[in-house]
């Protein structure tokens, strides 16, 4: 254009010529001004560490009531919840499993799901501080937002069936116990009734006897299936333990003196020994009754020969709290003694059945006092006595 108009003032035309073609030249040779700038292509998000990807997990893991447990490829644990820590103790962190759990069968299922990084369970018994029966489950976590190879770490949780197993035990319990005891008090009961419906039919000096030792039989299964029941109900929560606190003081005075009547009957003297003040401990005011009820009544039926029950509790300082009951009777074989708390077990069956033991008493002792986080103690001379120690 600049061209043309130079040509159309009479510029000489072999000038603008020349000037054009330069001009040409430089426009198709040089580049352009302006560049067109190709769009960035969008960046990778930069990788999530895997700490932060941990504790995300582990927070999570902490509102379940299931104790869970998050481990490496040496199994060594580096994240716990708090349910876990309730049932088995805090794990040290970085260091094995092992340190705080010694099942064979649990570390053995830890080393195959880490080789075959596969999921695997099994089924893991708990002793103390109460029976716990658990489904143990280990699985592979996959954190696909982490640049860490997959099977790095594994969740092994603890699922508790011990309900379950109770109840399977309870009724296997029953049955295989109970219809053995439960026998010959029925199989006395229908003499009894064959008796009273035939040659007694007539005779009521006879039906009167009869009927009043059935009336003892049938109160003695009525004490067998209530001892049962309490046995039963027990177990299923022995692994909570009590948290409010009884004072021991009033606790041991309301037995004794409910105890009294019995006492009188057998003429054994309850003497109480106890410190002055409060002495508390945590527990169930009414499994405690039910506890040194039993004890205190078992040592004036078994030792009324030395017609003396002491009861003393102890609180001194830097030491547990213990209640011991002692009688002056003839005392328990030491063979008897470790086998005392079985269901059903007696030191003289005949004995037992004529002062209406039903063999479950110390069974139910002994449940209690594992609920408490309590221990019983028990030492015997034959000859001299037997002290039964229940220690906080």
């Amino acid at each position: 254009m600049i061209a043309i108009l130079a040509l159309i003032e009479g510029i000489n035309t072999a000038i603008v010529f020349w000037i054009w073609v330069v001009a040409v030249i430089v426009a198709l040779t040089r580049s352009p001004l302006v560049e067109q700038a190709e769009p960035p292509s969008p960046s990778d998000p930069a990788p999530a560490d895997p700490d932060v990807l941990l504790r995300s997990v582990s927070a999570g893991l902490s509102a379940l009531d299931m104790p869970v447990l998050i481990v490496d490829r040496e199994a060594s644990v580096v994240a716990q919840n708090s349910a876990a820590e309730k049932a088995f103790g805090a794990f040290p962190l970085n260091a094995h499993i092992s340190a705080k759990l010694r099942s064979p069968g649990v570390l053995d299922m830890v080393r195959e799901t880490i080789t075959t990084n596969a999921p695997n369970q099994i089924e893991h018994s708990e002793r103390l501080p109460s029976e716990r029966v658990y489904v143990v489950r280990i699985a592979p976590i996959d954190l696909p937002e982490a640049e860490i190879e997959p099977g790095m770490f594994f969740v092994l949780s603890f699922r508790d069936i011990s309900e379950l197993r109770h109840i399977d035990r309870m009724r296997s319990d029953f049955v295989a116990n109970a219809s053995h005891e439960l026998r010959t008090p029925l199989a006395s009961l229908r003499g009894f009734i064959e008796t009273i419906q035939g040659p007694a039919k007539a005779d009521l000096k006879a039906q009167q006897r009869f009927l009043g030792i059935m009336f003892d039989q049938t109160t003695r299964m009525s004490r067998l299936v209530d001892d049962l029941l309490s046995l039963s109900r027990l177990e299923l929560k022995s692994h909570i333990a009590p948290d409010q606190k009884v004072d021991l003081v009033p606790l041991l005075g309301h037995v004794r003196d409910a105890l009294l009547p019995l006492a009188g009957d057998v003429d054994v003297t309850i003497n109480l020994h106890l410190p002055p003040g409060k002495v508390e401990v945590l527990g169930d005011r009414d499994e405690l009754v039910q506890v040194f009820e039993n004890l205190i009544e078992n040592a004036c039926k078994y030792g009324q020969e030395g017609k003396m029950v002491d009861v003393s509790l102890l609180n001194e300082p830097g030491q547990t709290v213990e209640v011991i009951v002692s009688d002056r009777g003839p005392g328990i074989p030491a063979e008897h003694v470790p086998r005392l708390t079985e269901r059903f077990y007696r030191v003289n069956v005949e004995d037992s059945r004529s002062k209406k033991g039903t063999g479950l008493g110390l069974a139910i002792v002994k449940h209690i006092l594992t609920r408490h986080r309590a221990r019983l103690i028990v030492k015997s001379e034959v000859g001299k006595g037997t002290d039964f120690t229940v220690r906080f």
